[in-house]
């Protein structure tokens, strides 16, 4: 069972059936995922994890944006996280850099989603592999992953 079937498993707990794409050359980043789809990069979500004190924290935002760690999220947070090491983000999610979906961790992690994100249709979100994207709209997304919703880009 690869990360995908694993995050598949993870969506069916919570009543989600993704539709989801994968691509041979990869879509390990914000502008690889949106070649593949044809799409513009600021449709992409992509999942950004920060060591947080308690838990991971997973900044979902615009493939576009930059996030703002030292002013807007140590604002929203109380604290400046710490950018995730590979390690700490396969253990705390349970998915590797470039695959992170923005919800079906395999613990619990707070999720921040960029409000950007809200002006958009329709977005494409990790798959829980750097091979897998899915489409989802911007208000399932934010309820599926139980995200706080905040202005965190640069």
């Amino acid at each position: 069972m690869d990360r995908h079937d694993v995050w598949v498993a993870e969506c069916q707990k919570i009543g989600f059936l993704p539709k989801a794409k994968r691509y041979k050359e990869g879509t390990k980043s914000s502008e690889d995922a949106a070649k593949q789809l044809g799409c513009e990069v600021s449709n992409i979500a992509k999942s950004i994890v920060f060591v947080g004190r308690d838990s991971a924290i997973i900044v979902v935002t615009s493939g576009i944006n930059k996030v703002d760690r030292k002013r807007k999220l140590k604002r929203l947070l109380g604290y400046k996280p710490s950018q995730a090491s590979p390690e700490y983000v396969l253990n705390k999610t349970g998915y590797s850099v470039g695959g992170i979906p923005p919800f079906g961790h395999l613990e619990k992690c707070i999720i921040i989603c960029d409000e950007d994100l809200l002006k958009y249709d329709i977005l494409w979100g990790a798959g829980g592999t750097s091979d897998t994207v899915f489409p989802i709209s911007p208000e399932e997304l934010v309820k599926l992953s139980g995200a706080v919703i905040a202005d965190i880009k640069q």
